[in-house]
């Protein structure tokens, strides 16, 4: 981040706009809409300022240094390259947080686009590097925000003391304010319907912890391939409530960031012969944490029931009586071959495709040889880049043509993505000489060769 995000309370704290144009009418609104006392200079003001301020708080004249004495801020809104240097530079000496608009560099802190349902308020910036993306962004978000959403968090405040006071087990109390927050009560808010969901609110507290159930749950998400924009909408909404988030190596951090940001992480990754946790570690590790009640996220990177080993820690979570959900994800198959321009199937190359793990259980690599040999179809083959000398030479032992072509996709849908063609003879040395590291996919069959056409 370039600037830290923070609310200001400016209530009754002198601050001043030098400026006295349409970008400054703006500035000395949103000022005043804080509580702030306003005083602005400026040669020449626009209409709409006098009106806003009374005549004591405007200055029509040019800015001297005294006009900084005692401010808490000062935002510059002029054409004057040159003063509008010379206010960062004394504004900065005197301690006074300073923003030039339209100038980053000059600035201690910016305005975002804001979206304000006060008491709910949301900020949206871009560092001052594009103020219409972030203007448009905060367009899409305000779409998404019932009018009424300050008048909940009014009915909220109100009640935060008695829930205090009801509810002395933090998970209950959250999830209490959660159902509020969620359910009928709000609906009733943005319907305009105060009084009955005061009421119903008020129900729902003299109930108290008998209606607030803690006993935790485990779901097991499937993180995609990396791209956080091909999660399902239900793997954003758990991993935006879960209270534990435990998640594998090749899961991304642009999906970790989608997580809640107050969820304690636990990383359990796996690399060839280096477990940060034993399997039998993390199936035990998921019933002991919903055990005390909490609600945790198994992430795996693409499908949890694809080569994730979902199936074993279910098992555990099913011995042990423990209450849990599966959400698919997009697996490293389907989202390589999209992203590469290779479809996995096709009515003239392969009517047929087959996935495989490179890495079994005991480390060996003794597949179904005259099966994965078989013409006119695709094969797709996980985790195996270390194997890839073994699994060459394996496939045209059993039949398979050495022509045929194999793609190694490294890092598939990121930004780092790469990809390796070549057919069974080659492969080994250009994956060598491109230097790709796990983790990466291989995909052998006809339709690689539509690569350069599709991609």
């Amino acid at each position: 981040m370039d600037f830290f995000p923070a609310f200001l309370n400016l209530k009754e704290q002198p601050c001043l706009v030098v400026g006295g144009g349409e970008v400054a009418v703006r500035k000395v609104e949103l000022l005043l809409k804080t509580g702030a006392h306003v005083s602005l200079v400026a040669p020449e003001i626009n209409a709409d300022i006098e009106s806003l301020l009374p005549a004591s708080q405007c200055q029509k004249r040019t800015f001297i240094e005294q006009d900084l004495e005692r401010k808490k801020l000062v935002i510059v809104a002029t054409d004057d390259s040159r003063l509008n240097e010379e206010i960062s530079r004394m504004a900065r000496e005197k301690g006074v947080l300073v923003n030039i608009v339209d100038n980053p560099s000059l600035c201690d802190f910016i305005v975002p686009s804001i979206i304000d349902r006060s008491p709910v308020v949301i900020a949206v910036g871009s560092s001052g590097s594009a103020p219409v993306l972030a203007r448009l962004t905060r367009s899409r978000i305000e779409a998404m925000l019932p009018m009424a959403l300050g008048k909940l968090a009014i009915l909220a405040s109100s009640y935060r003391q008695m829930v205090k006071d009801t509810f002395k087990n933090l998970t209950q109390r959250r999830r209490f304010w959660e159902q509020i927050f969620e359910g009928p009560v709000a609906d009733k808010v943005y319907a305009g319907h105060d009084d009955e969901a005061e009421k119903q609110l008020v129900e729902l507290l003299k109930k108290g912890s008998s209606e607030i159930p803690v006993s935790g749950e485990v779901a097991l998400v499937g993180g995609g391939p990396g791209d956080p924009e091909l999660l399902t909408l239900k793997a954003v909404r758990l991993l935006q409530r879960a209270d534990v988030i435990v998640y594998d190596r090749l899961v991304s951090k642009g999906v970790m960031d989608l997580a809640r940001r107050d969820a304690h992480k636990i990383y359990v990754g796996k690399r060839s012969a280096d477990h940060t946790l034993p399997q039998d570690e993390i199936n035990q590790l998921l019933v002991d944490l919903s055990k005390q009640g909490k609600r945790v996220v198994r992430l795996k990177g693409g499908d949890p029931f694809i080569f994730g080993r979902g199936g074993e820690e279910i098992a555990t979570l099913v011995e042990h009586n423990v209450s849990f959900q599966v959400v698919p994800g997009i697996t490293s198959a389907s989202a390589c071959s999209s992203y590469c321009g290779i479809p996995l199937t096709h009515r003239d190359y392969a009517q047929s495709v087959v996935f495989a793990t490179g890495h079994l259980r005991d480390n060996s690599v003794d597949l179904n040889w005259n099966l994965l040999a078989q013409p006119h179809q695709t094969v797709v083959i996980y985790m195996g880049l270390t194997s890839l000398n073994i699994i060459s030479k394996k496939l045209i032992e059993h039949g398979l043509d050495a022509a045929t072509p194999i793609a190694i996709i490294y890092k598939a849908t990121l930004p780092e993505q790469r990809i390796v063609i070549g057919d069974m003879n080659s492969i080994e040395e250009k994956v060598k000489q491109a230097n790709l590291k796990p983790p990466s996919l291989i995909i052998i069959g006809e339709v690689v060769k539509l690569h350069e056409q599709l991609t």
